[in-house]
């Protein structure tokens, strides 16, 4: 099946070509360059990190600015602030060091011709020895293999239906209603497959967080190079309703406040929201391996930030995932904040999560759904990535879900990204998945 993922190369390569057309797109005038004294970002406990700073706008360098920055572990209050001024270009500012492991986030703000710019940079100190403030209640197992088993005594068959205005010539579309859970409870997808009769691999591929529309023609390249792809939809909302009718859920459910889906019947594990989701990935499983064209060899679960957490938590809970690609998971360590001086994974409950606080009931709860303990469970390949400097899911967590894996395991670790990735890093994890191909 490797043969078929060729054109997903060419594809990338021509969308490389054209990003890297531009210096900076979207981007302002301003241009901040942080240089941490190690090259790598990275430092062992004890260690003292120095970032020096210079500031460009239009590409000239200037100088005698005056810097504000404040500086604390990651996502947590600050504890040093101060100022210092650009001389001849540059400016240096002294982090300090962390005795556990961890990440300090130096935050800066200049004023440039009346305006703020704002900026920071997040290192680490042997984040590769970060252990999770989560762990695995005794019968983690049992709650979800039970759940699972639950969930096959209500099954109604699928509803399928062929989408002309996604599908062409090379690529048929569907759109996909299934049963999970209970009766009355649904998810959606589209799905995609090659028109070209023959035998594929699966990539099932969950959203990210939030109530939001979907586009199958984001991802419809995959169908056009040989891959069946399956793009989740997980709240029971048919993803051919208008965007405005999307808006006006998102904001009454969506949200981070007492009423988002996030927190619904968060105070006990069989009435937690996530709970039809987690199993609503396993019900799309159940469905893809049925399909007469698949292989029957490759199911690969991928997807980023709610996405990435969902794939790990598939890769943990069903067997039959062979591999698992994931970005800057979320859901992970989502408890941290219940201990002081601990960073907490999103959606930030305790912290940022409006209407929620880490009683004994909801830390409870979440060690049944954290990403953590699902990555305990995992035994086939993972390919992760993650930046130091992304704040919805901050590093510290990300290296905390990482550093559990005792599976065949392989990361691409990029500082300075955020809450993003490159057209290169997919790139680099088509090639992964590619290797992987049975």
């Amino acid at each position: 099946m490797k043969k078929y993922f060729v054109c997903i190369t060419l594809f990338f390569l021509l969308f490389l070509g054209v990003a890297f057309a531009e210096n900076y797109p979207h981007q302002s005038n301003v241009l901040w360059v942080t240089t941490p004294n190690h090259s790598d970002w990275i430092y062992k406990t004890g260690e003292k990190a120095i970032v020096t700073v210079a500031i460009y706008e239009y590409g000239i360098l200037q100088d005698n600015l005056v810097i504000d920055y404040s500086i604390g572990q990651d996502c947590l209050d600050s504890d040093t602030k101060g100022n210092v001024t650009l001389k001849g270009g540059k400016a240096e500012i002294a982090l300090g060091t962390m005795k556990k492991p961890g990440f300090r986030d130096c935050v800066m703000s200049v004023k440039l011709k009346g305006q703020t710019y704002k900026h920071h940079i997040k290192v680490g100190f042997s984040p590769e020895q970060i252990e999770p403030y989560t762990q695995m209640p005794k019968d983690f197992k049992d709650y979800w293999s039970k759940a699972i088993e639950e969930q096959k005594q209500c099954l109604s068959a699928p509803e399928v239906k062929f989408v002309e205005e996604y599908s062409s010539d090379k690529v048929d579309c569907y759109l996909v209603k299934l049963q999970c859970y209970k009766p009355g409870r649904y998810i959606y997808g589209y799905l995609t497959k090659p028109k070209k009769a023959g035998k594929y691999p699966v990539v099932v591929s969950p959203p990210g967080a939030g109530v939001k529309p979907m586009n199958p023609l984001k991802t419809i390249f995959y169908a056009e190079s040989g891959c069946i792809r399956f793009d989740m939809e997980i709240h029971g909302l048919d993803p051919s309703v208008d965007a405005q009718t999307y808006k006006d859920i998102s904001r009454a459910f969506g949200d981070h406040h007492e009423n988002g889906y996030l927190a619904n019947g968060i105070t006990d594990r069989d009435t937690y929201y996530m709970k039809k989701v987690y199993l609503g990935c396993v019900r799309a499983i159940d469905y893809l391996s049925s399909l007469p064209e698949w292989d029957g060899k490759n199911m690969i679960a991928q997807g980023g930030s709610q996405g990435g957490a969902l794939a790990l938590i598939l890769a943990g809970l069903d067997s039959r995932i062979t591999a698992c690609v994931a970005n800057h998971p979320a859901l992970s360590d989502m408890a941290g904040y219940a201990e002081k001086g601990c960073t907490g994974g999103y959606p930030h409950f305790g912290r940022k999560y409006k209407g929620v606080q880490l009683t004994p009931e909801v830390i409870k709860t979440l060690s049944y759904y954290d990403v953590v303990n699902f990555a305990r469970c995992i035994s086939v390949p993972v390919f992760m990535t993650w930046g130091f400097n992304d704040n919805v899911c901050p590093p510290t967590t990300s290296y905390g879900v990482y550093n559990v894996l005792t599976c065949p395991k392989e990361a691409l670790i990029t500082p300075v990204n955020e809450h993003w990735v490159s057209l290169t890093t997919r790139y680099e994890q088509l090639k992964w998945i590619k290797s992987k191909l049975k």
